[in-house]
């Protein structure tokens, strides 16, 4: 049962944007947090974005200002603006959401930078 869709990737140019979005099956009950991961060539999986269900959001230093995680008026979407884009946004894209059983994680998006 996929319990998390993630869509929106694609391919970026230079400053362009892309949003992401993401949203998780009613049978993940009672989630704590949601958010983003990214794992680019080479490099482990680093955090993106967070978001908890009391509103706090979370952000890597290098997408501060750029980045943007929201939820809609359901808890179970949350989506990822991303602005003024730079070469390490190369990466698959990891949604994930948490609650008290553990972490649940989608099957990735890729997002391609092109120069």
């Amino acid at each position: 049962q996929v319990q998390l869709v993630e869509s929106g990737g694609g391919l970026v140019q230079a400053g362009g944007s892309l949003r992401l979005s993401c949203a998780a099956s009613e049978s993940i009950f009672r989630i704590d947090s949601m958010g983003w991961y990214r794992q680019a060539p080479g490099k482990q999986r680093e955090l993106v974005a967070s978001l908890t269900i009391g509103a706090t959001t979370n952000y890597a230093d290098s997408v501060k200002g750029r980045f943007t995680i929201s939820r809609d008026n359901t808890r179970y979407t949350v989506s990822l603006q991303m602005n003024t884009l730079k070469p390490d946004a190369t990466a698959v894209y990891y949604c994930y959401a948490r609650n008290w059983a553990g972490t649940y994680w989608g099957q990735g998006t890729q997002v391609t930078f092109s120069p």
